[in-house]
């Protein structure tokens, strides 16, 4: 059956999040030209505020040792070195509040991006926020700056498994839609219905 959703519709419904992947490496030029399309994300002021650091081939041995000191749990080094590539996504830690949250919600945005530019070339992505993430040493090992933060460490590769999808809740479970001058609002079970008064 042919679909009635757009491409970037069919898109973000049917990408996956990767976790096994094949041991080909990913051409460097592959992984460029998709964080030039993750850079259009939206972001106040056109701040840009992200960087980036890739480790592919031997470089993965240094974020796979930050791992095995920082890990609060063991780790396997050899499937850890199995994946094909690890990409850090860093922003700047602004000092003002407002900015910090905007800047970490445009390096997200960009994330997103990257991962339906990559679905649509083939190459998985997991989105990893571990706790060894967010550990001093960790950070200092792979090179995120004490004036920066660790939005996500992407684990990239071509799928070896491609897992089924798994069941979202409808938007509309979730939605309040008000339509009127609303001075009360009542939550009944699923449905949130709102009154004049």
């Amino acid at each position: 059956m042919e679909s009635s959703l757009y491409p970037i519709a069919q898109a973000i419904r049917d990408r996956r999040t990767i976790k096994k992947f094949k041991p080909d490496p990913i051409p460097l030029e592959l992984i460029r030209e998709l964080l030039d399309v993750a850079v259009w994300a939206p972001n106040h002021g056109l701040r840009e505020p992200w960087r980036f650091v890739l480790y592919m081939e031997e470089g993965k041995r240094v974020v796979v040792d930050a791992i095995l000191q920082n890990a609060l749990k063991k780790r396997d080094p050899e499937l850890l070195l199995r994946v094909p590539a690890y990409l850090l996504v860093i922003v700047n830690e602004d000092s003002r509040q407002r900015e910090r949250e905007e800047d970490y919600a445009a390096a997200c945005t960009l994330i997103q991006n990257f991962q339906l530019a990559a679905w649509e070339r083939g190459l998985g992505v997991v989105w990893k926020t571990e706790p060894f993430t967010y550990q001093a040493g960790f950070l200092q090992a792979v090179g995120v700056r004490a004036e920066e933060k660790l939005v996500g460490m992407l684990q990239l590769g071509f799928p070896e498994v491609i897992p089924e999808a798994r069941a979202r809740t409808a938007a509309i479970d979730k939605l309040t839609v008000i339509d009127s001058n609303v001075a009360l609002e009542e939550k009944k079970g699923n449905v949130t219905v709102t009154a004049d008064h």
